[in-house]
């Protein structure tokens, strides 16, 4: 089976999701912060708008692939068990005993039970060792964190054509996610012989920062998660592997509001984008190719010129919402921009940024308008909670 993408707005195939599941109940006032979530979602209400989601999907021939399902059936393959649970049980806040006593116990789990552990994480009183450890943590300490961020499937992993990037997340809260998309990547016979490039032990580098531009151009995000030697290790992979003609650096702000380069432009036709106004005018990016091995980086400009040139077209084209200052900012805040292309001029969008919204559909692109009160919550819209693995 060949799978892969080369462009944001090919015709969707298959994507991988995540429904949330009891490591968003495991979110309070206390580690919400840590866990990179702004608010506590309301568990039930997140599984159906999530429901929603999926079924908008699916109602346009989507096949949706739930990331949990995919790691219980990987999760039946003896060296895929040893493998994580040996990279589960390494941390070094366990101490011997408790990590011999985890070890065991994960070990005597189904796949099932093992699977929801990983993702939902395991607190000290859930477990019945007594070690110097768990004396001396608090009872509601986690021994195995939470992991709510998995909702967010882009990030831990990139489908090129023929090929998967599995990423290196920058926050601490999200480094295990990687384990466990790699973990299914590797094992899974779905994906069986799957070529693989980057990996988590490589420099930061994250999915919500790559954009497929055009077939053989890649537009990546450079700030707070993805950084400048992740950039570089992903463009010397892809222009080595002859997956990319062009990979184009766009610097960003460091800021949580703009914490990937798809939280302030998406693309929604072939040669459309819906971008963040107070950010369209000053957009940079540096083109950078390949001759005889080595990075040639060419001259930073605007980032709409740079990308037309590198996708051969006259013109990028972007849809600036219009909207005043104050409007534009709530509703990227809210993921305006982060909208999902099932194809050329449909996408998905929280139904919440109507002006947004609005504006795509004056410029004729179809807008599937999803419910996202409780979603949203962990800061990311449908692109951020859809990883492409097929499109055409």
């Amino acid at each position: 089976m060949t799978l892969g993408a080369s462009s944001e707005v090919g015709r969707l195939r298959t994507v991988m999701l995540h429904r949330p599941g009891p490591e968003i109940a495991r979110l309070t006032p206390r580690n919400n912060d840590s866990l990179l979530f702004d608010g506590i979602p309301w568990l039930g209400r997140a599984q159906d708008e999530h429901d929603a989601f999926a079924d908008a999907l699916r109602s346009h021939d989507v096949e949706v692939l739930y990331l949990a399902e995919l790691l219980t059936q990987t999760l039946t393959v003896p060296e895929a068990r040893g493998q994580i649970i040996g990279e589960t049980t390494a941390s070094l806040r366990l101490g011997d005993s408790l990590r011999e006593h985890l070890t065991t116990s994960l070990n005597g789990l189904g796949p099932e039970g093992l699977a929801t552990v990983l993702t939902a994480g395991l607190r000290n009183d859930e477990v019945s060792h007594r070690s110097i450890v768990t004396s001396l943590l608090h009872p509601e300490d986690f021994l195995i964190d939470p992991l709510p961020n998995l909702l967010f499937t882009r990030d831990s992993s990139v489908w090129l054509p023929g090929h998967v990037a599995v990423t290196s997340l920058a926050m601490p809260a999200r480094v295990r996610e990687t384990q466990l998309t790699g973990l299914i990547y590797q094992h899974h016979p779905r994906f069986a012989d799957l070529p693989r490039l980057h990996g988590p032990h490589l420099e930061h580098l994250e999915g919500g920062d790559v954009l497929l531009l055009a077939e053989g151009v890649i537009a990546v995000g450079v700030g707070e998660r993805t950084t400048p030697a992740g950039f570089e290790r992903l463009a010397r992979q892809v222009l080595a592997a002859g997956l990319a003609h062009t990979v184009l650096a766009v610097p960003i702000a460091q800021e949580r509001a703009t914490m990937h380069l798809d939280t302030i432009v998406t693309m929604v036709d072939v040669d459309t984008v819906v971008i963040y106004p107070n950010v369209a005018a000053h957009l940079r990016a540096v083109p950078v190719t390949a001759t005889n091995d080595d990075l040639v980086i060419g001259a930073e400009g605007s980032f709409f010129d740079v990308a037309a040139a590198a996708m051969g077209i006259d013109r990028l084209h972007a849809i600036d919402t219009g909207l005043d200052a104050v409007t534009a900012e709530r509703e990227q805040w809210d993921d305006g921009n982060n909208t999902l292309a099932i194809d050329a001029r449909l996408a998905v969008a929280y139904e919440r940024n109507e002006q947004t919204n609005a504006r795509l559909a004056e410029h004729g692109i179809e807008v599937i308008a999803i419910s996202g009160s409780e979603l949203g919550s962990g800061r990311g819209g449908p692109r951020c909670m859809s990883c492409p693995v097929d499109r055409d």
